[in-house]
C-alpha cells in the first residue's frame, strides 16, 4: 500500500499548483488535484511557498484548516467515486451533488463522513467501516 510522508503530500500538492500556474505537463493525478486546488483560492498562498508548506504546523486548537488534509480528502473521494468503492459511493455522492447543485458542496459533506469514519477507525482500532460512511453519505441525500 502506498503511504507517502506528510512531507510527500505537501510536495506533491505544490508541485501541482506550481506546474498548473505555469501550464506545465502534469499526470492525471496532478490534474485532478489542481482542479480541486482552484476551488480553494484561499489555499493559493500556502501551496505557493514548499518551504513554509512543509513547516507548517496545523493543530486544531490553532483554529487553521489544514489544506493538504483537505485537498487529500477531494483527491480521495474523487478515487472513491472513479472505481466506486465502497460500492455505492459513486451513487451517493452523485444525488448529493444534484440535490446541492454543487459537486464541489457534496464533497465537503462526503467529507464530513469520511472523516467520521477515519476518527472512528481510530478511535476503536477496527478497520474503516465502508458501510457506515456509504450510509452516511446516503442520509445527507
Amino acid at each position: 500500500m502506498f503511504q507517502p510522508s506528510q512531507h510527500d503530500v505537501r510536495r506533491f500538492f505544490c508541485a501541482a499548483w506550481h506546474k498548473h500556474r505555469n501550464a506545465a505537463p502534469m499526470s492525471a493525478l496532478e490534474t485532478l488535484a489542481a482542479l480541486w486546488i482552484a476551488e480553494h483560492p484561499e489555499y493559493d498562498a500556502e501551496l505557493a511557498d514548499l518551504d513554509a508548506a512543509l513547516a507548517a504546523d496545523y493543530r486544531v486548537d490553532d483554529g487553521r484548516a489544514n489544506p493538504f488534509l483537505h485537498l487529500s480528502m477531494h483527491l480521495t473521494i474523487s478515487e472513491q467515486c472513479s472505481i466506486d468503492q465502497p460500492r455505492g459511493i459513486r451513487a451517493a455522492v452523485e444525488a448529493l451533488a444534484a440535490r446541492l447543485d454543487s459537486l464541489h458542496e457534496a464533497h465537503h459533506q462526503a467529507m464530513e463522513c469520511l472523516g467520521g469514519m477515519v476518527w472512528t477507525s481510530q478511535r476503536s482500532g477496527r478497520p474503516p467501516d465502508g458501510d457506515a460512511y456509504l450510509d452516511c453519505v446516503r442520509r445527507k441525500v
